[in-house]
C-alpha cells in the first residue's frame, strides 16, 4: 500500500482525519440561511473541513483567497472569473450588459479557462458593486451557491471602507451562503465581533480546535500498523511531538512510515524522522530566524529551553528577554507572524519543527 499519510494540499478521504462534530457543526449551518466564520491558525485544515462538507452537501462553491488580492477592482475581476466556473458562460455574460464598468473578458481557446480583469476606475467600487449586484441576481433558491473568502482579515488592507461595500451588498444575498475563514484570530474578531464593525455578527461563528489526542492517536495508529508490529507507542510519541497539529503530524507520520517501507530501523525512528525534517528544512528556518529581532530570538529560545510560563519571573530571568511588558509585546508579535499560538495560559510554537531547530541548533 501506499503512505496513508497527506499533507501541504487539501486533505480529502481517506486522509481526512474525524472532524465529525465539526462537520456536522458545519453542515447545519451551511444547510441553513446563516453564514459561517470559521477561524484557526493557518495549516489547521479550515480548507479541508469547508471543501469535505461542500462535497457531501454537492452545492456549487467558489473559494477566493484574499492575501492574493491586490485592489476592490482585482477582487471584482476575481470573483467574476470564478463565477463563470460555476455558472454557463452566455447566463453570466448576459449580466454584464447592464454592469457600469464593462470588464475585459477572454477565453483561453485551449482550456476553456475565463480571465476576467477590470481596469482601474476612477469611481470607487463601481465594478465591485456590478459583480455584488449579478451574485444577488444570479443565485436562485435551488442548488444556493456557497462562496468562501480565504483569509477574510486582509480586507483591511485591499482597500478602505471595503468591509462596509462588501457587507451593504451580502445582506441582501438571501441565495447565497457565505463562510469566512480567518488565520488570525484578533482581527477577524474584530470584524465579526465589535459592534462597530459592518460585518457585527454576520456569521456564526466557530473556533477549528487541534484534533484531539485520543481520535488522532487511532488514526495514527491505523495508519502505522502496516509497518509498525505496536504501532500506539510511536503514535503517542509523534503527538507529543506535534502536540496534536494537524499539519505537523501528518508531516511527522508521513516521513515515519516512508523510513519504516524502507526497513529502517524502528526504536529510534521518530528521532531519525525529526532530524530529517529539521535537515530539508534547515535553510527556510534560518531564513525564518533572521526575520526576528533580538527580543524575539530570547523568546523562542527561552521557550524551547524553560518549563516556565513566559511571563513567570523565573523565565524573565533565564530568558534575559527584558521587562514583562517587553516580553508581552513580543509574544504577541510573535503570535501575529505565525511563530507561536496561545493556549491557556501558556504559548507553544505553531512550527514544533522550528522549536526543534533552534534547540539543535544551539547544541
Amino acid at each position: 500500500m501506499g503512505n496513508p499519510f497527506k499533507f501541504g494540499t487539501v486533505v480529502e478521504e481517506p486522509y481526512f482525519t474525524n472532524r465529525s462534530d465539526e462537520i456536522r457543526f458545519v453542515k447545519s449551518v451551511l444547510s441553513s440561511a446563516n453564514n459561517l466564520v470559521l477561524i484557526s491558525p493557518r495549516r489547521y485544515g479550515k480548507t479541508s473541513l469547508v471543501l469535505r462538507v461542500l462535497n457531501e452537501l454537492n452545492r456549487p462553491f467558489l473559494m477566493l483567497d484574499l492575501q492574493v488580492i491586490i485592489s476592490a477592482d482585482d477582487l471584482a475581476g476575481q470573483l467574476l472569473k470564478k463565477l463563470f466556473r460555476i455558472y454557463p458562460f452566455e447566463k453570466v455574460k448576459h449580466y454584464l450588459k447592464g454592469f457600469k464598468v464593462v470588464p475585459s473578458v477572454n477565453i483561453n481557446p485551449v482550456t476553456n479557462e475565463v480571465d476576467v480583469s477590470f481596469s482601474p476606475n476612477s469611481v470607487a467600487f463601481t465594478s465591485l458593486d456590478d459583480v455584488l449586484g449579478l451574485i444577488g441576481d444570479i443565485t436562485k433558491q435551488k442548488n444556493k451557491p456557497v462562496i468562501v473568502f480565504d483569509e477574510f482579515q486582509e480586507i483591511t488592507r485591499i482597500g478602505k471602507d471595503l468591509d462596509k461595500r462588501l457587507r451593504s451588498s451580502m445582506q441582501f444575498h438571501k441565495n447565497v451562503n457565505y463562510v469566512f475563514l480567518g488565520s488570525q484570530e484578533s482581527l477577524i474578531r474584530d470584524i465579526f465581533e465589535k459592534k462597530k464593525s459592518p460585518f457585527y455578527h454576520f456569521g456564526q461563528l466557530m473556533n477549528l480546535e487541534r484534533i484531539p489526542f485520543d481520535e488522532f492517536e487511532n488514526y495514527l495508529v491505523s495508519g502505522l500498523k502496516s509497518v509498525l508490529k505496536n504501532p500506539a507507542i510511536v503514535s503517542k510519541e509523534i503527538l507529543e511531538v506535534t502536540k496534536c497539529h494537524p499539519y505537523y503530524t501528518q508531516m511527522l507520520a508521513f516521513t515515519i512510515w516512508e523510513l519504516l517501507a524502507e526497513k529502517k530501523e524502528s526504536s529510534k525512528v521518530v528521532k531519525d524522522a525529526i532530524d530529517y525534517i529539521i535537515r530539508i528544512h534547515d535553510v527556510d528556518y534560518e531564513r525564518l530566524w533572521r526575520t526576528l529581532n533580538r527580543t524575539e530570538m530570547k523568546v523562542l529560545i527561552g521557550l524551547v529551553k524553560s518549563e516556565n510560563l513566559p511571563m513567570s519571573e523565573a523565565f524573565l530571568k533565564d530568558s534575559g528577554a527584558g521587562a514583562t511588558s517587553t516580553v508581552f509585546s513580543s509574544l504577541q508579535s510573535l503570535i501575529k507572524k505565525g511563530f507561536l499560538v496561545k493556549r491557556s495560559e501558556d504559548y507553544v510554537f505553531d512550527d514544533a519543527f522550528f522549536g526543534l531547530w533552534i534547540l539543535k541548533r544551539r547544541g
